[in-house]
């Protein structure tokens, strides 16, 4: 008898094989059955050449140059699709065959008030490795759906099937930010909408079995936040008027599901039986609960109207919802009365998922972040330094000391004259930093939740954002978030924040808690990834003492990726790497890209996601790591510097190694891929420096190189496994942090494969590069070596069988979209023209897809 795990694997493979001969079918219909033909040769002979040997690739390779223009594109989106394909049904399986996953709750005399304490907020930002388009998001989601169903509808499967092979995979236009903007709030509608109410009452279902009272209805163990339409730092499509534009389109979809919430409650609350309360308030209406759903359901639609610019803005503000606790109010009268009337099991349905969707997502829908680079605000200073003549030795702002800069932001800060005249004659630059902040003054800045200064390293680039917030008006003490991102900024980190919270104003104007964001992307773009791991935690530890000593709530923003290049990886795993003491209740992270669909693309991974961000939240809290010894900081040490040498000596000290970058790679391609609105560059120059860290990322993931996650750990690893029979080592594989680095690389090596990457090279560089990337590979072969020997394996991923079938099976539709793409990139270099371009962006899609954490 197969064992319920063969089951699941064989119900995965007849899902694959079911989607395969359907797309098989479709493709027939559109070009005939000799084209089929063809992508079954393709697909067979890459599979020889996997187990075979250079006659094998040979003879791929030259069929596939052989293929014609007008044809190719079709042959790269064949293989695409089925690679998106082969993603839904594992989607779907992980939701439909696997068991409910329940909130573990850890044995702890202090879990109630961990549980209490609970502040988990997921930030939904726009970068752009999701390279597929929306409307192909979301057939693929109805497909899912489809597939779902027992037994299957198999015509509609195949008529999905059709709707997405006749459509364009990706996008011809960039996305403006607002593009994005409701694109993420499609997640929210489509997904989080149903999963969070969902995953409560799970999370209730879990305290029930350990004798603990639900969560109350404000409970908000988990919200949502968001980059799209504030994260402007080096984007210049995003602007004020498209800041608001977005909080304004937010307000319309939160009102607009709320109203058909409330539509759904009128049909379902016909009771007679109320409490005094409500029985007052409606003058005695046969029916109190709709009278009092109908008052709530007019006040929805006039604030959907008043969101949509159809109306002016009301007279009075009492006419639509703009403060949550107005339209909290009438619910919670309603849930309140059906529990006192002894109807608490109809007060806690529905109504109880409306209540606490109010309090996750309140009238706002999601809280929007705002981030801009320290440079802008710095520039605004020194125009109107230099325009009132306020000089410090004949210089103005961006030219004076740390302690000259905290002197007069603290004396402007408590001034009383306003610091910008009416008639200044602002340049565009500065006026559009001050427009920002007057929309965060206005009443739509409520839904803004906080402000992130990226490249962020002294005192003063916060007291400079508090001061230019002050001078248009905000009132409030919204938090203004340094961003410490590069390996000197974070390895300063803590003596910034000592120094910010030292001063008595500031401190006063913190209140009960610090936010600190710490990046991953550039900063393993700068040091690479394992020494800006190493460095990450460093800066944590000392950030936790920090706030300690100043007797101030810490709270860390984790602005990681979806590639291990990036900060991603399993989010449970993650969470319970970190520092002793940095998460106590409290997690906010970024989720980008394409790693939103996968992991909250539909309610049941979404419902999966947040249970297992509150599961380690609440280990971390309770059961935190053991604080690493001596001996092994001292090995981590050793290993860092060691990574952070070689690594630098390729990225920044070999003046051949851009040139590599650029022609080995589709880096230069990228530009036609329309991914995001913003630029892949922060400046128009064309060293690594200025390059994003996604695109660095994405462009090294094409070629199946993966260099951003592992250069410089192969040499870190090879020398350590050199010393024989080392005990340190040895007992570093407790320690959680060391051992998710160590996972991490494994993932990414099996997804590395230098053979793909010296075939590009071959199609693409001379010879001297051509080496070059036969030693990178040759450096990758080793540290896999070396990764075994720790393990004490026999072959990567060895513990994740799972995870190796699926990347042997991807494996045989990758490999042609490689061989076409890099076919592809010499056409397009020599001959440029929209037939190669298309097509170029189809196996840039496809390998993003099969690949998934590509960025």
């Amino acid at each position: 008898m197969l064992s319920e795990a063969r089951l699941l694997d064989k119900a995965l493979r007849d899902d694959v094989r079911l989607l395969g001969e359907i797309l098989g079918r479709v493709i027939a219909a559109d070009r005939g059955a000799a084209f089929v033909d063809r992508i079954e040769k393709i697909r067979a002979l890459a599979k020889a050449a996997r187990s075979g040997g250079g006659a094998e690739w040979d003879a791929l390779s030259a069929l596939l140059e052989s293929i014609p223009a007008d044809a190719i594109c079709d042959v790269a989106r064949a293989f695409n699709q089925f690679l998106n394909l082969a993603n839904i049904a594992e989607q779907q399986h992980a939701v439909t065959h696997q068991p409910v996953l329940e909130v573990e709750l850890p044995q702890a005399e202090e879990l109630d008030a961990a549980i209490d304490a609970l502040q988990i907020e997921l930030v939904l930002t726009a970068h752009p490795t999701e390279v597929l388009r929306r409307t192909l998001v979301m057939k693929y989601d109805a497909i899912g759906r489809a597939l779902a169903q027992q037994p299957h509808d198999l015509v509609a499967l195949e008529r999905l099937i059709a709707e997405a092979w006749h459509s364009d995979e990706v996008r011809e236009a960039r996305p403006t930010p607002q593009d994005e903007a409701k694109w993420g709030f499609a997640v929210i509608e489509q997904s989080l909408w149903e999963a969070l109410p969902r995953f409560l009452r799970q999370f209730d279902a879990s305290l029930a079995k350990s004798g603990r009272k639900p969560l109350h209805p404000t409970a908000t163990p988990i919200r949502f936040a968001t980059w799209m339409g504030g994260d402007r730092d080096g984007n210049p499509n995003v602007t004020a008027i498209v800041t608001r534009e977005v909080l304004v389109l937010a307000r319309w979809m939160a009102a607009d599901l709320y109203l058909r919430d409330v539509d759904a409650l009128q049909g379902s609350l016909s009771m007679t039986h109320a409490n005094e309360d409500i029985r007052q308030r409606t003058g005695g209406s046969r029916e109190p609960y709709r009278a009092v759903l109908k008052e709530v359901r007019e006040r929805l639609r006039r604030t959907r109207d008043w969101a949509e610019g159809q109306d002016p803005p009301p007279a009075d503000p009492k006419q639509i919802y703009f403060d949550v606790a107005d339209l909290h109010e009438p619910l919670a009268l309603c849930h309140r009365s059906l529990h006192e009337c002894g109807m608490a099991l109809i007060a806690d349905g529905p109504l109880l998922d409306t209540l606490r969707r109010i309090a996750a997502f309140g009238t706002t829908l999601v809280r929007l972040d705002v981030r801009q680079s320290s440079d802008r605000h710095t520039g605004v200073l020194d125009e109107i330094t230099q325009y009132l003549g306020i000089l410090r030795d004949g210089k103005s702002y961006a030219e004076w000391s740390e302690d000259t800069r905290q002197q007069f932001l603290l004396g402007e800060l408590v001034g009383r004259r306003p610091l910008f005249p009416a008639a200044w004659p602002a340049s565009d630059a500065s006026r559009e930093v001050l427009a920002t902040c007057a929309v965060i003054a206005s009443p739509l800045g409520e839904g803004v939740a906080q402000y992130v200064i990226s490249m962020a390293t002294s005192p003063s680039d916060v007291l400079a954002v508090v001061l230019l917030l002050r001078s248009v008006g905000v009132s409030r003490a919204l938090p203004v978030v340094p961003l410490f991102e590069t390996l000197a900024d974070l390895d300063g980190a803590a003596q910034t924040i000592d120094a910010l919270l030292g001063i008595p104003w500031y401190r006063r104007y913190a209140g009960i808690e610090q936010h600190v964001m710490i990046g991953y992307s550039d900063s393993a773009k700068d040091a690479g990834q394992f020494a800006a791991a190493w460095a990450q935690y460093r800066a944590q530890e000392q950030l936790v003492g920090v706030a300690q000593r100043h007797g101030i709530r810490l709270r860390l923003f984790h602005g990681r990726g979806g590639a291990v290049g990036r900060g991603g990886g399993p989010s449970h795993q993650a969470i319970l790497s970190q520092p002793p003491g940095s998460v106590q209740s409290s997690l906010r992270v970024t989720e980008q890209g394409e790693v939103i669909r996968f992991k909250l693309g539909n309610p049941g991974l979404a419902t999966e996601t947040l249970t297992r961000y509150v599961t380690a939240v609440l280990e971390a809290t309770l059961h935190p790591p053991p604080v690493p010894t001596q001996a092994w900081r001292a090995r981590i040490g050793e290993l860092s510097t060691l990574a952070l040498a070689s690594y630098r000596a390729v990225v920044r000290e070999d003046p051949d190694f851009v040139p590599l970058f650029r022609a080995l790679t589709p880096e230069r391609e990228l530009g036609i891929l329309a991914l995001g609105s913003r630029p892949s560059r922060r400046r128009d120059t064309q060293d690594i420096s200025s390059l994003r860290a996604i695109p660095w990322v994405f462009a090294w993931t094409q070629v199946r190189l993966m260099l951003p996650a592992w250069l410089g750990t192969d040499v870190a690893l090879a020398e350590s496994c050199g010393r024989a029979n080392d005990p340190v080592m040895a007992d570093m594989a407790h320690w959680p942090f060391f051992r998710m680095q160590l996972d991490m690389l494994e993932m990414v090596l099996a997804k590395t494969d230098p053979d793909l990457a010296q075939y590009y090279a071959r199609r693409l560089t001379n010879s001297q590069q051509q080496q070059a990337v036969q030693q990178l590979g040759e450096r990758a072969d080793v540290l896999a070596e070396a990764l075994l020997k720790l393990h004490g394996a026999t072959q990567l991923l060895q513990n994740d069988p799972a995870l190796r079938a699926s990347l042997s099976v991807r494996n045989t539709y990758l490999d042609p979209l490689h061989l076409l793409q890099a076919e592809l990139l010499s056409r397009y270099r020599h001959a440029p023209d929209d037939a190669s371009a298309r097509a170029l962006k189809v196996t840039m899609a496809g390998i993003s897809s099969g690949l998934r954490n590509t960025g």
